[in-house]
């Protein structure tokens, strides 16, 4: 079996561990196909190596059905981390990863406002405008609030869904390095359309086979794609900032 390594001298405590409960509870679940685990330590993550092939609208398809299926079986919680892991989350890139909470919460909202907007938000707000800044505090208070709650169950997460995190194989799509957690799905399905997609409408087709998304779900991408806008802004700078700051005047326009 050839093998891949993952590996970051510098790595926090506990970060490829994480990272392979993850990828162990999303394969748990059925439905899209994840990288298989060979091992783990404090400084590394050993994978099957896989073999690539040019995406297709059938396996985007497939894979669409996978993920709507993956999303369905749930976590404990909004929030909540994989099974088995108790430690601290992380989101980002190998080299720079952030703190990411795996608090459980009942309520998405209340969730996404407190565990999500909030930490990130402070990190990113010395590179955003006083407009942004307000406009991120009345998009929290919505989600305290319940505004976009909908009584949804949580979902069984990626978490750091752009296309950069499918491989396209001779099998099908195959999920790598996951933020894995208890969530809304719509906001996998909002991180897949942030950056592009190969063949999303044919990944959003599948999943809809499978579960259909609630009405409006269109118009709250922009609300979902908030955290992973705010992550880019810390990691990679202000450039970032007039993309999140537009993402959160609709948001708030959303609901005038």
């Amino acid at each position: 079996m050839t093998e891949f390594v993952k590996r970051n001298p510098a790595a926090p405590p506990g970060f490829f561990a994480c990272e392979a409960a993850g990828l162990r509870w999303l394969a748990a679940a059925g439905g899209a196909a994840c990288v298989p685990v060979v091992g783990w330590d404090a400084t590394s993550l050993t994978l099957r190596r896989l073999a690539t092939v040019s995406p297709t609208p059938g396996a985007a398809r497939e894979f669409g059905a996978g993920l709507a299926a993956t999303h369905d079986a749930g976590a404990d919680g909004f929030g909540a981390g994989p099974d088995g892991w108790s430690g601290p989350g992380f989101f980002g890139p190998l080299h720079h990863p952030l703190p990411m909470s795996l608090t459980a919460h009942d309520r998405w909202g209340e969730f996404y406002a407190d565990e999500r907007l909030g930490p990130m938000g402070e990190l990113a707000a010395p590179r955003l405008s006083p407009s942004g800044r307000e406009n991120l505090r009345r998009v929290r208070e919505l989600c305290r609030a319940g505004r976009f709650d909908d009584g949804d169950p949580p979902a069984r997460l990626h978490g750091d869904l752009w296309s950069g995190n499918l491989m396209w194989t001779p099998a099908g799509v195959v999920l790598i390095d996951p933020a894995a957690h208890g969530g809304h799905r719509e906001t996998d399905l909002a991180m897949l359309a942030l950056f592009g997609c190969p063949h999303l409408g044919e990944v959003l087709a599948g999943y809809q086979a499978v579960r259909p998304l609630r009405p409006g779900w269109r118009d709250r991408i922009a609300l979902h794609q908030l955290y992973p806008l705010l992550a880019h802004v810390v990691l990679f700078g202000g450039g970032y900032a007039h993309q999140t700051e537009s993402a959160l005047t609709d948001v708030v326009a959303s609901v005038r």
